[in-house]
């Protein structure tokens, strides 16, 4: 390393990547230390808020936080790192438009975060959609009204059917808590449509574990999964889905129907640049870390949050290791952005621990599942529980007061439940007048 002021670069501005450095920025003595963030996308996503940004519950530009704006000490870079060389200290960024680049580092910070975990089920790639970014939120909103939409305006019995068919892959946090807030939203969308009753559509929630949600207890698994179906929720378990070629949905347990929408949020897998880049993976190509969360055998490498195995401290098992869950992504960046100062002034570096505080999941509005401390709460209140943790962890003063503005408008006036299609294609129009021309 030089003797001079340290360059911190951060591979990704997500959960960890943001986090890390809005921590490190505050911390650093001033000419202490240069901190870049790289990152595809100039914004973080508060995925949490996703499926009430679908839902309509929640303004989409609420969900995202500009990097620049929070990280007014860091050099925020919009591109894609392809390739880290740590001999060199260097990683090579591609931009959206020209050359690939390099940027060198005295201290760096592997956290591109995870990728959906897919599997070569036919069909999959070409029908399914995920659910882990304002844009796949933002789809689905619209995804879901205009098969409403296209339901109310034909007669054929079977394309209607087929348009009111939903499935959804995966069972944990990311797939109940979508269906729930579509299914919500699609329920009340319906009084506007005066040929379609609610009874027609299909809502089809496929697991292929023997209950939903693993992060909370059996008994609260069990609780959500019967108000599911008090929904006429079709909860699928120990099911798996065989294939999806056009549309044709058929389910290991021998089912088989038509549908427009399949959404798979069956898990997720770390970003493939960790194995890419040559730094030491563990079987499931996350970095093998310590659980001061340095990188095992490395100098001056960090990692935490969805690419990174760390230890579970909270755990009697030493082999245990923290899962990918925002929680811990959060908690962990704290940690790592105090390690980084650390490093920088020559100190010590302290370990992650964490202390498990509990889960809390929205099933809808005015509906939702939450484990506190041991404690369970279900139905309205725990509803407003998961409301106001999201609200309390949600980046700056500015968004928390647009999301509250946002819910407090939601309770004087109905719900918006207009599709806006032509956001998907949006050069169609101006295509057709162009070739009439």
């Amino acid at each position: 390393m030089n003797s001079g002021p340290k360059r911190i670069v951060i591979v990704g501005g997500g959960y960890v990547g943001m986090y890390t450095a809005l921590r490190a920025q505050k911390k650093l003595s001033r000419g202490s230390a240069e901190i870049i963030v790289i990152d595809p996308q100039p914004n973080m996503t508060y995925q949490p808020f996703l499926p009430e940004a679908a839902a309509g519950s929640v303004e989409p530009r609420h969900v995202v936080v500009p990097l620049r704006r929070v990280l007014k000490k860091c050099r925020v870079l919009t591109g894609a790192v392809t390739e880290i060389d740590h001999e060199r200290r260097s990683v090579q960024v591609r931009p959206g438009v020209g050359e690939s680049y390099d940027v060198s580092y005295d201290l760096l910070v592997v956290a591109p975060g995870s990728i959906a975990r897919t599997l070569p089920i036919p069909g999959l790639a070409e029908q399914g959609i995920g659910f882990k970014t304002i844009g796949e939120a933002i789809f689905m909103r619209n995804h879901v009204l205009g098969r409403l939409d296209f339901a109310a305006s034909v007669e054929d019995p079977v394309a209607r059917k087929r348009a009111l068919s939903f499935v959804f892959v995966g069972g944990g946090y990311a797939g109940v808590e979508a269906l729930a807030e579509l299914e919500d939203m699609a329920r009340y969308a319906c009084r506007y449509y005066a040929t379609i009753d609610p009874s027609e559509m299909r809502w089809v929630l496929v697991e292929a574990a023997n209950r939903i949600m693993p992060e909370v207890s059996v008994g609260l698994s069990s609780y959500t999964a019967d108000r599911l179906r008090e929904r006429n929720i079709d909860v699928r378990l120990d099911t798996r889905l065989n294939s999806a070629v056009d549309g044709h949905i058929v389910l290991s347990d021998g089912e088989a129907f038509q549908s427009d929408t399949l959404v798979w949020t069956a898990g997720v897998r770390s970003h493939p640049l960790a194995a890419k880049s040559k730094l030491p993976v563990d079987e499931r190509g996350r970095l093998t870390c310590n659980a001061n969360l340095t990188v095992k055998g490395l100098t001056g490498v960090f990692s935490a949050g969805d690419t990174a195995a760390v230890p579970d401290l909270s755990k009697k098992d030493p082999n245990a290791l923290c899962g990918p869950s925002a929680q811990h992504a959060v908690r962990q960046a704290r940690v790592l952005g105090e390690n980084l100062v650390r490093t920088v002034n020559g100190q010590a570096l302290e370990d992650y621990k964490h202390g498990y505080a509990g889960s809390v999941a929205s099933l809808g509005l005015y509906r939702g599942v939450a484990e506190l401390y041991g404690v369970k709460v279900r139905g309205p209140l725990a509803w407003f529980i998961h409301r106001s943790y999201h609200l309390s962890r949600v980046p700056t003063f500015n968004r928390k007061v647009r999301v509250l503005a946002d819910w407090t408008a939601a309770l004087f006036f109905p719900r918006e439940v207009v599709s806006l299609g032509q956001l998907q294609t949006p050069r169609s129009d101006f295509a057709r007048a162009a070739a009439i021309s």
